[in-house]
């Protein structure tokens, strides 16, 4: 069973959410919260997988808690999903460095959103690539000021292509069809890249593509 636990300052917000999770079998709500204090208070005794965290939120904004989950080691197994809209873009740059997992937009589809939660408590940090592709795409400039590639150097030829095209919110199926390689391969390829790199997943995999330079705005 999937625990997800909602932060959100808007009630109807976390009702909708509430009520599409907990139809599903194997996903249940353990925990709602409409600041950030109150989500930690809630996640520690009652333990999530995933959290669904709003940004603008009072006492204890989604940006800071996100950071105290990261921090935490007794809550180093739960992941953080930003549900943003894009005015927010500045602020989702900083959570991915805190460690959040992924985004999701307000308006998404309720069977994406379902597909979101099962995909991140499989430990599939990229969620909705596109969304996030298009997230960082319009904030990437405030990522860093200047590229730097040098910690590149540790990686192959390779494995910088494979990074490049996760950073373009590729899946591992599809970066096996467009480097002709198997999806294992490719899956390995990301392993060893993840480990390389010390990257938290793969959506931290995407930061350091931006980061420097190997991704560019609107880089097809």
């Amino acid at each position: 069973m999937i625990r997800v636990a909602l932060a959100d300052d808007q009630l109807l917000v976390r009702a909708g959410f509430r009520a599409l999770l907990d139809a599903e079998d194997d996903i249940e709500v353990v925990a709602e919260a409409a600041g950030g204090r109150e989500l930690l208070e809630r996640i520690r005794s009652a333990p999530a997988d995933v959290v669904l965290m709003d940004i603008r939120m009072p006492d204890g904004d989604g940006l800071w808690a996100t950071e105290q989950i990261a921090e935490d080691p007794a809550l180093q197994d739960v992941h953080v999903v930003i549900v943003t809209t894009f005015e927010l873009d500045e602020y989702v740059a900083r959570a991915v460095r805190a460690g959040a997992a992924g985004f999701l937009v307000k308006d998404t589809e309720p069977a994406d959103l379902v597909r979101a939660v099962r995909a991140v408590a499989e430990g599939d940090a990229l969620l909705s690539p596109g969304v996030t592709r298009r997230l960082l795409d319009r904030l990437a400039v405030g990522l860093r000021e200047a590229p730097d590639a040098a910690q590149l150097d540790v990686l192959t030829e390779r494995e910088r292509e494979v990074l490049r095209l996760v950073g373009l919110g590729l899946s591992n199926e599809e970066i096996a069809a467009k480097l002709f390689l198997s999806p294992l391969t490719a899956k390995t390829h990301v392993s060893r890249i993840l480990s390389k790199l010390q990257a938290r997943d793969r959506v931290h995999l995407v930061v350091i593509a931006y980061e420097t330079g190997l991704v560019t705005p609107g880089w097809q």
